[in-house]
């Protein structure tokens, strides 16, 4: 048993998991060498989604920076702070 190879895994706090390898396995049955362990075929939950791309972050940053626009007109129409416009024609 004390000649069995290790697991590979590193643990929360960092160091090598103690834990003998399962068998033609490189991990133990906790850190995934176990049989059927690991992301499920075809995994929908790993598919790339877009919500932090460079378009997208600039998207939501433009979309604040309106609503912080609009939320400074309604103060400031709230409190009767708006310029007066000319009256021509």
């Amino acid at each position: 048993m004390a000649a069995s190879p290790r697991c590979g895994a590193k643990t929360r706090s960092g160091v090598a998991c103690r834990a003998p390898a399962m068998c033609g396995k490189l991990r133990c049955r906790m850190h995934g060498g176990a049989p059927r362990s690991g992301a499920p075929w075809r995994n929908h939950n790993a598919r790339k989604h877009g919500a932090f791309t460079q378009a997208r972050i600039a998207e939501r940053t433009a979309i604040g920076e309106l609503l912080d626009e609009a939320g400074k007109l309604l103060g400031e129409m709230a409190s009767g702070r708006l310029p007066k416009r000319d009256q021509a024609g």
